[in-house]
């Protein structure tokens, strides 16, 4: 058992509280196996959404399969929840629901791996409990503490609280985490995870002490060995980014974080005419990751990316995030002890 099992690793069946971010519309299965593999949890990423539906389900099924094939460990699926200006739930959101579902239902081997789903951008009330009802843990990402409230309500078991440093689509609240997460543990009682800015075991250590029971990463793992489906060229804009080089631009389902480059500047031109193409949007980013246009392409990364040099091995990664955390909660208590002798436990 790990020195961070808590609440969250016993009801994910993983050994360390360290997820993988959803990080759609792109190609996550060789990043989510590795990271369940090395005791986190991995994560599949929806795909896209093509005019046609059916072709993207048989893509997130051939990852989620691809993704089984590399790791007998749990891993997650990440759909986003897309909606109408007027609430309503948009097609390929029932689409990949369903169909996720359905994939575990026709698979006993599978069922036993992809045991949790993520949701994220609107509210998934109407399939909470479907989710559940399918055997499924269910996550929900949030940007309040109001929606992390309603989550709860709803039967969501985990709430991810998004920061608005996190990379790729950020909640409109604009919260930051360090004051985002406490407000959302003190008010809900299901665990919850941090996502935003954190990179390494220091910024598990920081999430314990707000109350989180883990951190969701997406950017950090992006830069590693495993990831061998995008483009070099993505990888070394992340490692080349300095403060101040990310941006936030409206994105598909509100706002987004990447790298300053001549996409994002057209994209804020774009929005102040008022003449954005939403599908273009999706183009772009994927033009980034797949063909390695990284100046004409949207490359989604958190302001995290400032602080990322090296190219990491998750499998390595993983426990010695979790074994630095460790470290760093056993000497600051350590030294508390020290200055206040008798009055601290250890």
């Amino acid at each position: 058992m790990s020195a961070l099992s808590n609440r969250y690793t016993e009801l994910v069946g993983i050994e360390y509280p360290i997820v993988q971010e959803g990080l759609g519309p792109f190609t996550t299965a060789k990043i989510a196996a590795a990271v369940s593999q090395a005791g986190g949890l991995g994560t599949i990423s929806m795909p896209g959404m093509p005019e046609d539906l059916s072709e993207g389900m048989r893509t997130l099924r051939s990852h989620i399969e691809q993704c089984a094939e590399l790791t007998d460990k749990p891993f997650a699926v990440n759909l986003p929840v897309g909606v109408d200006h007027d609430g309503t739930v948009l097609p390929f959101t029932d689409t990949y629901i369903r169909g996720v579902l359905e994939a575990r239902k026709s698979d006993a081997a599978l069922e036993k791996q992809l045991t949790v789903l993520t949701t994220s951008a609107g509210f998934p009330g109407e399939y909470c409990g479907m989710i559940k009802d399918a055997g499924l843990i269910h996550q929900h990402k949030v940007g309040s503490t109001h929606q992390a409230r309603k989550s709860e309500d709803a039967g969501v078991d985990v709430v991810i609280a998004a920061g608005f440093e996190m990379g790729g689509h950020a909640p409109a609240s604009r919260m930051h985490t360090f004051v985002l997460v406490p407000n959302i543990t003190e008010s809900i009682s299901v665990p919850v995870l941090l996502t935003g800015g954190a990179r390494d075991g220091r910024g598990l250590a920081a999430a314990l002490a707000l109350g989180a029971e883990g951190v969701a990463l997406g950017t950090r793992f992006i830069v590693s060995e495993e990831n061998e489906d995008w483009h070099p060229h993505y990888l070394q804009a992340i490692l080349d980014a300095a403060e101040g080089d990310d941006v936030a631009f409206t994105g598909v389902y509100g706002p987004c974080r990447g790298l300053r480059n001549e996409a994002s500047r057209s994209l804020l031109e774009s929005d102040v005419r008022g003449d954005v193409d939403e599908a273009e949007k999706i183009r772009s980013m994927q033009r980034a990751q797949s063909t390695g246009d990284t100046e004409n392409g949207l490359v989604l990364a958190g302001q995290v990316a400032a602080s990322i040099h090296e190219v990491i091995r998750i499998s390595e990664f993983v426990p010695q995030m979790a074994d630095e955390a460790a470290a760093v909660i056993e000497q600051l208590a350590g030294s508390l002890q020290k200055q206040l002798p008798g009055r601290v436990r250890a």
